[in-house]
């Protein structure tokens, strides 16, 4: 028995450095040299840390997200069990053909609502979303529209509601990728000039692209102003 919680400890010891290091609460000091090279292959690297993006997103039974460019609807797939029966998850893709090959693939998952969306908007009611997700979508939206289409989600989320955004890091990309890729410090500044407050950006290790959060303007109240004491009698 002693033999085999030492065995497990040492499992435990192993991995932990791997475990810790993906997750947001993970340490900043460089251990390895080759620790940030990317491990993941094709253009969805970031999808093996799965994990991890859910678990930053966070997400509660009856949530509605809007999975923005839903494509094959892979996250779309791994968000519905967790905002359960009664949440939804409107898969959005401006590709019709997308739109039907989801509805035949998820035609048993009622969460899944695929549909055919505008370029410059989602076509969704006001305040009728807890979570606007783009996952390697940001890029694609209508050039220079980019903070538009923020103030429209700005409508379109919850007072409450977040944003999610993921993205290559445009400081690590190369080649043609560079065509697909986004700098963190562009995103803040257009999604603050659109009304909202980045929360979170975290590199996704190994992966070579960044997650960025952000929650709407409104939810931070005027810094208190101090009282100016009176001044000294002579």
């Amino acid at each position: 028995m002693c033999k085999l919680l030492r065995l497990l400890v040492l499992i435990v010891l192993i991995i932990a450095p791997t475990v810790a290091y993906a997750d947001s609460t993970g340490s900043t000091r460089v251990a390895d040299a080759k620790q940030h090279a990317c491990t993941g292959g094709g253009g969805y690297p970031y999808r093996e840390k799965a994990e991890y993006v859910l678990k930053e997103l966070d997400l509660k039974p009856g949530d509605v997200v809007v999975d923005i460019g839903a494509g094959d609807g892979w996250w779309s797939e791994r968000m519905a069990p967790l905002v359960g029966d009664k949440g939804a998850i409107h898969a959005s893709e401006v590709d019709q053909k997308k739109v039907d090959k989801m509805k035949e693939q998820y035609a048993k998952v009622p969460q899944i609502k695929p549909y055919l969306c505008p370029t410059d908007g989602t076509g969704l009611p006001d305040d009728s979303c807890d979570l606007a997700f783009i996952s390697k979508a940001y890029h694609h939206l209508p050039k220079e529209g980019h903070v538009d289409y923020m103030r429209h989600l700005h409508k379109v989320i919850k007072p409450t509601g977040r944003v999610c955004v993921i993205e290559k890091y445009a400081g690590l990309a190369t080649g043609r990728s560079k065509e697909h890729a986004w700098a963190p410090g562009k995103l803040a500044q257009q999604a603050e000039e659109a009304g909202w407050i980045q929360v979170r950006c975290e590199l996704i290790t190994g992966t070579y692209h960044f997650i960025a959060i952000f929650v709407q303007k409104d939810l931070f109240p005027p810094e208190p102003q101090r009282k100016k004491k009176p001044a000294a009698k002579p």
